[in-house]
Protein backbone atom coordinates (compact mmCIF):
# COMPACT_ATOMS: atom_id res chain seq x y z
CA UNK A 1 0.00 0.00 0.00
CA UNK A 2 1.77 3.15 -0.77
CA UNK A 3 0.71 5.98 2.25
CA UNK A 4 1.86 9.08 3.16
CA UNK A 5 2.56 10.32 6.44
CA UNK A 6 3.50 13.48 8.03
CA UNK A 7 3.50 15.36 11.65
CA UNK A 8 4.80 19.30 13.34
CA UNK A 9 7.25 18.61 15.63
CA UNK A 10 4.79 17.85 18.50
CA UNK A 11 4.48 14.51 16.41
CA UNK A 12 7.78 13.71 14.75
CA UNK A 13 8.97 10.68 16.86
CA UNK A 14 5.95 9.29 16.24
CA UNK A 15 5.98 9.61 12.78
CA UNK A 16 9.18 8.05 12.60
CA UNK A 17 8.09 5.28 14.66
CA UNK A 18 5.16 4.74 12.40
CA UNK A 19 6.84 5.35 9.18
CA UNK A 20 8.88 2.35 10.25
CA UNK A 21 6.42 0.10 11.13
CA UNK A 22 4.99 0.24 8.00
CA UNK A 23 8.23 0.03 5.64
CA UNK A 24 8.47 -3.15 8.05
CA UNK A 25 5.14 -4.22 7.07
CA UNK A 26 5.54 -3.91 3.11
CA UNK A 27 4.31 -0.35 2.45
CA UNK A 28 5.54 2.38 0.65
CA UNK A 29 5.49 5.88 1.96
CA UNK A 30 5.98 9.17 1.72
CA UNK A 31 7.43 10.82 4.09
CA UNK A 32 5.75 14.79 3.83
CA UNK A 33 7.88 16.04 6.83
CA UNK A 34 8.86 17.34 9.08
CA UNK A 35 12.11 15.87 9.09
CA UNK A 36 13.23 17.01 13.01
CA UNK A 37 11.87 18.40 16.18
CA UNK A 38 12.24 21.45 15.79
CA UNK A 39 9.52 24.21 15.92
CA UNK A 40 6.72 24.03 12.60
CA UNK A 41 4.03 24.69 11.13
CA UNK A 42 2.00 21.91 11.21
CA UNK A 43 -0.50 23.47 8.18
CA UNK A 44 2.56 22.55 5.69
CA UNK A 45 3.02 19.26 6.14
CA UNK A 46 -1.06 18.50 6.61
CA UNK A 47 -1.40 20.06 3.17
CA UNK A 48 1.04 18.02 2.10
CA UNK A 49 -0.32 15.10 3.11
CA UNK A 50 -3.86 15.91 1.79
CA UNK A 51 -2.61 16.67 -1.47
CA UNK A 52 -0.95 13.51 -1.84
CA UNK A 53 -4.17 11.63 -0.78
CA UNK A 54 -6.40 13.88 -3.00
CA UNK A 55 -4.09 13.84 -6.42
CA UNK A 56 -4.06 9.98 -5.79
CA UNK A 57 -0.16 9.76 -5.18
CA UNK A 58 -1.16 7.46 -2.06
CA UNK A 59 -4.43 6.04 -0.86
CA UNK A 60 -4.12 7.11 2.59
CA UNK A 61 -2.79 9.49 4.69
CA UNK A 62 -1.51 9.37 8.56
CA UNK A 63 -0.54 12.71 10.38
CA UNK A 64 0.62 13.23 13.57
CA UNK A 65 0.68 16.59 15.70
CA UNK A 66 0.34 17.43 19.27
CA UNK A 67 -3.67 17.11 20.15
CA UNK A 68 -4.62 16.03 16.23
CA UNK A 69 -6.63 19.28 15.78
CA UNK A 70 -4.73 21.38 13.77
CA UNK A 71 -3.99 18.61 11.40
CA UNK A 72 -7.42 17.70 10.72
CA UNK A 73 -8.90 20.96 10.55
CA UNK A 74 -5.91 22.09 7.83
CA UNK A 75 -6.65 18.34 5.78
CA UNK A 76 -10.57 18.63 6.10
CA UNK A 77 -10.24 22.08 3.90
CA UNK A 78 -9.63 19.67 1.15
CA UNK A 79 -13.22 18.76 -0.68
CA UNK A 80 -12.09 15.34 -1.23
CA UNK A 81 -10.50 15.00 2.01
CA UNK A 82 -12.13 13.05 5.45
CA UNK A 83 -9.36 13.45 8.22
CA UNK A 84 -10.61 11.80 11.39
CA UNK A 85 -8.81 12.35 14.78
CA UNK A 86 -8.30 9.35 16.30
CA UNK A 87 -7.54 8.24 20.22
CA UNK A 88 -8.32 5.18 20.08
CA UNK A 89 -8.48 1.84 18.06
CA UNK A 90 -12.36 1.87 18.01
CA UNK A 91 -12.28 5.46 16.63
CA UNK A 92 -10.29 4.28 13.80
CA UNK A 93 -12.63 1.53 13.01
CA UNK A 94 -15.66 3.87 12.99
CA UNK A 95 -13.59 6.59 11.07
CA UNK A 96 -13.03 4.26 7.97
CA UNK A 97 -15.97 2.19 8.29
CA UNK A 98 -18.57 4.70 8.56
CA UNK A 99 -17.29 7.41 7.79
CA UNK A 100 -14.86 6.74 4.55
CA UNK A 101 -11.95 8.37 6.20
CA UNK A 102 -9.14 8.75 3.81
CA UNK A 103 -6.57 10.52 6.75
CA UNK A 104 -6.26 9.41 10.25
CA UNK A 105 -5.04 12.07 12.53
CA UNK A 106 -3.34 10.59 15.89
CA UNK A 107 -3.01 13.12 18.81
CA UNK A 108 0.79 12.19 20.16
CA UNK A 109 0.29 14.06 23.58
CA UNK A 110 -2.55 11.90 24.29
CA UNK A 111 -1.65 8.05 23.27
CA UNK A 112 1.21 5.96 23.17
CA UNK A 113 3.37 5.14 20.06
CA UNK A 114 2.49 1.50 20.44
CA UNK A 115 -1.57 2.42 20.64
CA UNK A 116 -0.56 5.30 17.54
CA UNK A 117 0.91 2.32 15.90
CA UNK A 118 -2.29 -0.28 16.78
CA UNK A 119 -4.59 2.49 15.42
CA UNK A 120 -3.03 3.13 12.18
CA UNK A 121 -2.82 -1.02 11.87
CA UNK A 122 -6.79 -0.96 12.01
CA UNK A 123 -7.37 2.40 9.77
CA UNK A 124 -5.32 0.75 6.88
CA UNK A 125 -7.39 -3.10 7.60
CA UNK A 126 -10.36 -1.43 8.10
CA UNK A 127 -13.32 -1.31 5.03
CA UNK A 128 -15.84 0.85 4.27
CA UNK A 129 -19.21 -0.53 4.77
CA UNK A 130 -21.08 1.86 2.01
CA UNK A 131 -24.91 1.05 2.48
CA UNK A 132 -26.49 3.76 4.65
CA UNK A 133 -23.17 5.23 5.38
CA UNK A 134 -22.67 5.75 1.71
CA UNK A 135 -25.18 8.45 1.36
CA UNK A 136 -24.07 9.97 4.27
CA UNK A 137 -20.56 10.18 2.86
CA UNK A 138 -21.97 11.52 -0.09
CA UNK A 139 -23.27 14.42 1.52
CA UNK A 140 -20.03 15.92 3.45
CA UNK A 141 -18.27 17.55 0.75
CA UNK A 142 -19.89 21.25 0.36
Amino acid sequence: MKLSLGSDHAGFDYKEAIKDHLIKAGNEVIDCGTFSDASCDYPDYAHAVAISVEQGASEFGILVCGSANGVAITANKHASIRAAICWEKEIAILSRSHNNANVICIPARFVSVDSAIDMVDVFLSTEFEAGRHALRVGKISC
